[in-house]
């Protein structure tokens, strides 16, 4: 998630046209969606690493369910339905994080 968040932001959005939703969305939607991941990484990790603010980790978590049922819901729009499995796998995997957390 993390290194997906830094890809997003970081670099060019042309080199970015391997994933499909980026042709179809503008350069600040893209550098949102990865600056967003790039939190929702941090949020799952460092709260409960460092014992600041557990509270985040699973807000973190429901963050990132949140995302990817936006995620499916862009897939299945545009017919990418073999995009969605990997989809559901990470969102039903927050959800259990979320959960256990809270």
């Amino acid at each position: 998630m993390f290194i997906l968040g830094m890809m997003k932001t970081l670099m060019p959005v042309q080199k970015l046209n391997k994933l499909s939703w980026t042709t179809r969305n503008g350069d600040s939607f893209i550098r949102f969606v990865g600056v967003s991941e790039l939190l929702i990484g941090l949020g799952l990790i460092l709260p409960q690493l460092t014992g600041i603010l557990p509270l985040l980790t699973p807000i973190a978590a429901g963050s990132l369910a949140l995302i990817m049922i936006l995620a499916i819901a862009e897939h299945f729009r545009h017919g990418e339905t073999h995009d969605i499995p990997k989809n559901v796998i990470i969102m039903l995997l927050a959800i259990f994080v979320a959960a256990g957390r809270f």
